[in-house]
């Protein structure tokens, strides 16, 4: 296991209960039993708060690390682009997640990348969680 995915997993902030939400959702990957909650306190479509729970393995907190972390005062149009688009991560064609202008993009290359296309479900479960909770 790569020591960078431990490092990114470490960084906890955003993990925790927020009791005033305006969307929340649940998911759970029937291959490896991965379960995740992601809650989010959405105003004038932009996100101002996010927390989330999960009984996961690091693969999986390390990708909702950087994914609590990106979308904080990103507007939901931004994150839907960026949430259809987060297969190509594991694709040749990764210069078109380029075109999306994401300030962390390299971070999330840094896991989702082919070298983890064994774990693309547990990586990819957060954003799935977060499209579900935003209804995208």
């Amino acid at each position: 296991m790569d020591l960078e995915i431990l490092e990114i997993a470490s960084n906890t902030e955003n993990h925790k209960v927020l009791k005033k939400h305006t969307h929340q959702s649940r998911n759970k990957n029937p291959l490896c039993g991965d379960e995740m909650e992601i809650s989010l306190m959405v105003k004038d479509n932009i996100v101002q708060d996010v927390g989330y729970q999960c009984k996961s393995c690091v693969y999986c907190q390390a990708s909702v690390s950087l994914l609590s972390r990106w979308v904080m005062q990103v507007p939901i149009e931004k994150i839907s682009d960026f949430v259809s688009k987060a297969e190509l991560f594991f694709d040749e064609n990764f210069d078109q997640l380029r075109k999306i202008n994401i300030k962390d993009l390299k971070d999330f290359k840094k896991i989702m990348n082919s070298k983890n296309i064994s774990r693309k479900e547990c990586l990819l479960l957060p954003f799935k969680t977060l499209s579900k909770a935003l209804k995208l």
